[in-house]
């Protein structure tokens, strides 16, 4: 694409009200709203979100507002039998219906039943918890046609897997610039030795589109730097990932070690983003902490310095547009997904 479509503050701000606003974007893992109460608030193509779980167990989500004048209500996340505004004191019950507001019995014109917190659409993938600001958009399962069942398949117990870590980055980069890197690997040999030589055997690696899915595909490296059970999953000594366009991937190391990306733009230049790491039942696993120390390290610090530089080169006055390398079978040496990808914005933003 265009380097204006990477480093335009305005393409930003419309992609914020197009795109980002009308995609299934990543809330939380559900064990975050283990209880009714539970609560959790993010923020999502520049709005302030909050999901919860009803009394009948139940996750809604809702825009951050009260609905009087409106102030946010909640923060972070933590548990609430009623949801408080800090300003004038209205509450609302787990489902955003209105509780009571001070002072209004008699009032006339006042009518509390037709008060409710305006709510989002929200969907339980898996046991990962997506929202959608566009009351029209497809279903996950119509947008990822398959990907529900073939990540389960990958991974038969990922409904029991609870994080037991979390690491916060930021890329100095444009988003776009970001999962463009993240979903092709021509680069992987030069510029990922730990992850082409201790993790996948690069001539094994593939990436599909299926849907608006890019369902990544490897056998393990006969030199695995962690020791994989064989027994855990019918898939224990493959890799996959599965990235849901625009700003998530479910990641399955051999082991398997379960892992996500995050992405959060927050500028034309700023992603932030969150990898999760998960065992079986939350139980504490020495293997999950090192693979993730291991990935910190390696293939993360390599990417935010590939990203970093990407982005600078495209704001320079000599740069056009190369062609991408496109290879039939899919794989490590081809970059067609960054074709979709180009494909799949150009249709949001159009």
């Amino acid at each position: 694409m265009e380097p204006s479509v990477y480093l335009d503050t305005a393409v930003f701000a419309r992609e914020l009200r197009t795109v980002l606003a009308s995609t299934w974007q990543f809330a939380c893992h559900s064990s975050r709203l283990a209880e009714p109460g539970d609560f959790v608030a993010y923020e999502i193509a520049g709005e302030s979100l909050f999901s919860i779980r009803d009394n009948d167990g139940k996750i809604r989500t809702f825009y951050n507002v009260c609905m009087h004048r409106g102030h946010e209500l909640v923060e972070g996340s933590g548990s609430r039998r009623l949801i408080v505004c800090p300003y004038h004191a209205w509450s609302y019950q787990r489902d955003g219906r209105l509780h009571k507001a001070p002072f209004t019995d008699g009032r006339t014109g006042f009518d509390p039943d037709e008060i409710c917190l305006a709510q989002i659409r929200t969907e339980d993938f898996l046991g990962f918890i997506f929202v959608n600001l566009d009351a029209s958009a497809p279903a996950m399962d119509e947008q990822f046609p398959g990907i529900r069942e073939a990540v389960h398949e990958f991974l038969p117990t990922i409904e029991r897997m609870r994080p037991i870590e979390l690491r916060e980055f930021c890329a100095e980069s444009n988003w776009k610039v970001a999962v463009e890197n993240y979903n092709e690997c021509y680069h992987c040999r030069t510029a990922h030795p730990s992850f082409s030589r201790g993790v996948v055997l690069p001539d094994t690696y593939t990436i599909t589109p299926v849907g608006k899915c890019l369902r990544h595909r490897a056998d393990s490296s006969p030199h695995q730097y962690y020791e994989i059970n064989l027994d855990a999953s019918p898939h224990a000594a493959e890799y996959s990932s599965f990235y849901l366009w625009p700003l998530f991937s479910f990641q399955v190391y051999p082991g398997p070690v379960l892992n996500t990306f995050c992405w959060r733009p927050e500028s034309a230049d700023r992603t932030p983003f969150f990898r999760e790491w998960f065992s079986l039942d939350g139980v504490e696993s020495v293997t999950v902490h090192n693979v993730a120390d291991e990935d910190a390290r390696t293939t993360v610090a390599e990417d935010l310095e590939l990203v970093r530089s990407v982005q600078r080169g495209l704001a320079s006055r000599g740069y056009r547009p190369g062609p991408l390398i496109l290879d039939p079978g899919m794989g490590i040496n081809s970059e067609h997904t960054v074709a979709a990808i180009k494909a799949w914005y150009e249709e949001a933003m159009a």
